[in-house]
């Protein structure tokens, strides 16, 4: 079986545990913040990486860490990804997770590019604006990039829709062109 679709049935068992729990965001937050451990720090992917440190080892290290933090079944979750030899995949769990948890609450992600750092207000606006034509709840991420002039331009899924100035100024171009041929 190939990487991402284990990672999928991973994720697919922890929803189910959570729904069961009632926490399905509280259990994606904690599921992130391990996974941008292992990420951001060496330390921790070397431990769980390490063929020094048997699975056993691991598993209890885990247990004894979380037991008193987190939720009895996420804790036997994590030991079960690590007994299994899949710790390598928790930041695709998480990722999977995050989006079998969208899915589940009819939100969709959308990137939004920007001229300039934008104010609450323009956040808001343009999550209701989005929300309005997708017909679901958008969590848009913004990424500021000065080079579009002004305007937005926000992908959601496959579907792009640019309002940026330079696209503006390249078919008034083309208009002008056009017509003055």
């Amino acid at each position: 079986m190939r990487e991402p679709t284990i990672a999928k049935n991973y994720a697919e068992t922890l929803v189910s545990l959570a729904q069961r729990a009632g926490d399905l965001d509280g259990w994606g937050a904690t599921l992130t913040e391990i996974s941008d451990s292992i990420i951001g720090d060496s330390r921790v992917a070397n431990f769980l990486a390490s063929p020094k440190v048997s699975v056993k080892g691991k598993v209890e290290i885990i247990t004894k860490a979380f037991q008193d933090r987190l939720p009895r079944l996420f804790v036997r979750f994590l030991g079960a990804v690590i007994a299994n030899r899949r710790q390598h995949l928790i930041p695709q769990i998480a990722s999977e997770y995050t989006l079998l948890v969208d899915e589940i609450q009819g939100r969709v992600n959308a990137r939004v590019t920007v001229a300039s750092e934008p104010t609450d207000a323009m956040r808001a606006s343009v999550e209701k604006q989005l929300g309005t034509i997708t017909g679901k709840r958008v969590v848009p991420h913004f990424v500021v990039k000065p080079e579009i002039l002004g305007g937005i331009v926000a992908r959601v899924g496959d579907n792009v829709m640019d309002g940026s100035l330079v696209r503006r100024l390249e078919n008034l171009r083309g208009q002008m062109l056009g017509r003055a041929s």
